[in-house]
């Protein structure tokens, strides 16, 4: 009889992708990676000096824990709403480490086991992981695709069923960019209130459109027709991964967030993991992280039209793109060619499959905070690629 939980039946071995750029990597090849998400490591201007110093005047230190999260700190969050015209109250919020960990104590919240999460495919590849370690079955709809992102509610209504507890959305998603619409959102908000289904949504790119859009609707946050979580946090709406702070805002009807506030309150008492230092300095962080994001988005918006102007007229597609960290590229289908394998053994550059994400379709995806020098390198070895003769 082995030890160990049966929810840990996933292959620890790496995939020959990871290990083929391993490989490359251990024989000292130099390699473009168009992959890369962590604004600590690929800005030169980081704002490390000024988040030591929130740090260090952040004063006094003394261990008080709330549930929630300490005054302050929620208060400071509602502030970053407010600024955005968005009302919510610091008492309809919940602190923790990470959007991860916001899910799992959602997932605790909303679920016994063996019930089902509904969450959008493509999106990013975590979802299986963290429901079934919860023991929280995960079951999908579909994100379709015609010249656009919608979503498909043929698909979300087949797989709603008895088990189902709550139906997540990534506003917009990963790695698709897409916003929900206004037309969307209310037949989300008419299901789940049929049904009697909270809303969980992923919000950490909220800020990160490319350009404006009087349908789109970025946020859950203020909507109080059925009950929802919005989810967001430091690690991408300040670009600092490394602060490990989150939050969940509650929305819906008074009575029941009031609910659902003090069930969380129970659940995030029992693990108290958000740290003193990050909620203290927080007000002075959310200022700095907004001149991070500023420049992250500076960023994508020179590698999106780089993307663009790179591959009109070849054979690969930049697909729809209005938000997000990433783009996806449409490539050729071409004798069941494995293309990110075949660019990082024939050019060194590091790209994402799209079958990460449950694509489906011949594609890649790539980081747009990439530093522009190697994403401009690493696209135009991609369009040498896919252009070369062939025998």
């Amino acid at each position: 009889m082995q030890p160990y939980s049966h929810r840990l039946t996933w292959p620890v071995s790496p995939n020959s992708l990871t290990a083929a750029i391993e490989r490359k990597r251990e024989s000292g090849i130099p390699l473009l990676d168009l992959t890369v998400s962590n604004p600590t490591e690929i800005f030169t201007d980081y704002p490390h000096a000024a988040i030591a110093r929130a740090l260090a005047e952040a004063g006094d230190l003394a261990y008080r824990p709330h549930p929630l999260g300490e005054e302050r700190a929620r208060s400071a969050i509602a502030d970053f709403y407010a600024s955005r015209g968005i009302r919510h109250s610091p008492a309809r919020l919940a602190l923790t480490a990470s959007t991860s960990e916001a899910y799992a104590v959602l997932f605790k919240l909303l679920c016994d086991p063996g019930d089902e999460i509904l969450a959008p495919l493509p999106s990013y590849p975590l979802f299986e992981y963290l429901a079934a370690l919860e023991s929280v079955r995960i079951s999908f709809y579909r994100l379709a695709y015609d010249g656009s992102w919608f979503v498909d509610f043929d698909s979300l209504r087949r797989q709603l069923n008895e088990h189902t507890r709550s139906i997540v959305l990534v506003n917009p998603n990963n790695p698709t960019g897409s916003f929900l619409k206004r037309s969307e959102t209310r037949e989300l908000l008419d299901i789940a209130g049929e049904r009697g289904l909270p809303l969980i949504s992923d919000e950490v790119f909220l800020d990160y459109a490319l350009a404006p859009a009087a349908d789109r609707v970025p946020t859950l946050v203020g909507s109080d027709s059925v009950l929802s979580f919005s989810l967001n946090g430091l690690s991408k709406s300040a670009g600092m991964p490394q602060m490990k702070l989150a939050w969940i805002a509650i929305n819906g009807p008074e009575r029941q967030c009031s609910i659902a506030r003090e069930r969380l309150e129970l659940i995030l008492d029992t693990y108290l993991s958000v740290n003193t230092p990050v909620q203290r300095a927080l007000p002075e962080l959310l200022p700095i992280g907004a001149g991070m994001h500023d420049r992250i988005l500076g960023r994508i918006e020179t590698n999106a039209d780089t993307l663009q102007k790179l591959l009109r007229g070849s054979p690969a597609h930049p697909l729809h793109l209005e938000g997000g960290w990433s783009a996806v590229v449409q490539l050729p289908r071409i004798d069941q060619q494995d293309w990110p394998e075949k660019l990082l053994a024939e050019r060194n550059v590091i790209v994402q499959p799209g079958y990460f994400y449950d694509l489906p379709m011949e594609a890649c995806v790539v980081s747009l905070i990439t530093p522009p020098e190697i994403f401009r390198e690493g696209i135009a070895k991609l369009l040498e690629l896919l252009t070369e003769p062939r025998p």
